[in-house]
């Protein structure tokens, strides 16, 4: 067993599985990717990365009681994120946001992660087809990934406060298979917060004009064939190393940190259209 410590579920031992998958090169990657995009050039207290979220999912899963397959495809569900998380998206004119999830079965079979699964009598077409109702649900439904990352984030964003989310966390339950909330104020609670997420956080003026200005840059450096397509699935510090080696890559991230031309982009600029998300969490 493996011991994992984390800010909203405290310490859990993981089976030797996890500490496999966490040692491939894809995992660990996820280190290097900002869960919220270029935001951390505009807002440096907004760090945290894929993979805090990917292992929160995972012991959020077991917490709950889900199977060891499932808290496996927790801790994958996001391997395929290019560098700025979503901002690979607006790079490719996503308007879903889905770009990582088309792209998922190509990086998961090429990664190291199918070899590790056969070590502990796992496959990958498991995770590929399974069935995982803790982990994903539709729009506008709560489950663990949708979970994670509004507490996640919020508490990072400071749109909600830790010791209220552990609060939340108390509330939830299984109802067939799916996360649910035990009391009616948890779940206006949980609806509000997941509003006011998107509206305080995701869609910050700021925030929209960072990871709009990365991705216009980023566009416009693949159309020069100063990067390539590759390029998207390096970690977030790997990327703006290769941006900055040009002078106008570097002059460019300045401005973006400096919020030049914030004003002038936000009028004319690509800014990027977030996905409308809304929750409604089930009452038990």
């Amino acid at each position: 067993m493996i011991q994992v410590n984390d800010f909203l579920y405290g310490k859990m031992e993981l089976p030797m599985v996890f500490s496999d998958l966490l040692n491939t090169d894809a995992l660990k990657r996820l280190g290097g990717i900002h869960q919220s995009g270029a935001i951390f050039l505009v807002n440096p207290d907004i760090c945290h990365s894929r993979l805090e979220h990917a292992i929160g999912v995972t012991m959020l899963i077991r917490m709950l009681g889900g199977s060891e397959l499932e808290q496996i495809a927790g801790l994958l569900h996001d391997i395929s994120h290019t560098a700025f998380s979503h901002v690979g998206d607006y790079v490719f004119d996503n308007t879903d946001e889905d770009y990582h999830e088309k792209v998922f079965a190509e990086v998961l079979c090429k990664s190291e992660v199918p070899d590790v699964l056969l070590n502990y009598g796992y496959n990958v077409n498991q995770i590929l087809y399974g069935t995982f109702d803790i982990l994903e649900q539709p729009l506008p439904a709560l489950c663990a990934d949708r979970l994670d990352y509004t507490l996640r984030d919020g508490i990072h964003g400071g749109v909600i406060s830790r010791q209220r989310a552990r609060e939340f966390l108390t509330a939830i339950v299984l109802k067939d298979g799916k996360i649910a909330v035990n009391a009616e104020t948890e779940v206006a609670w949980i609806n509000e917060a997941f509003e006011k997420l998107n509206n305080d956080m995701f869609k910050l003026p700021i925030h929209l004009y960072a990871n709009g200005k990365i991705a216009e840059l980023i566009k416009k450096f693949l159309s020069k064939g100063i990067l390539v397509e590759s390029d998207m699935f390096k970690t977030d510090t790997m990327l703006l190393n290769k941006i900055r080696t040009s002078y106008e890559g570097y002059e460019a991230i300045k401005s973006i940190k400096q919020l030049k031309g914030f004003a002038e982009f936000m009028r004319h600029g690509a800014v990027p259209k977030i996905k409308k998300r809304t929750l409604n969490a089930l009452l038990v």
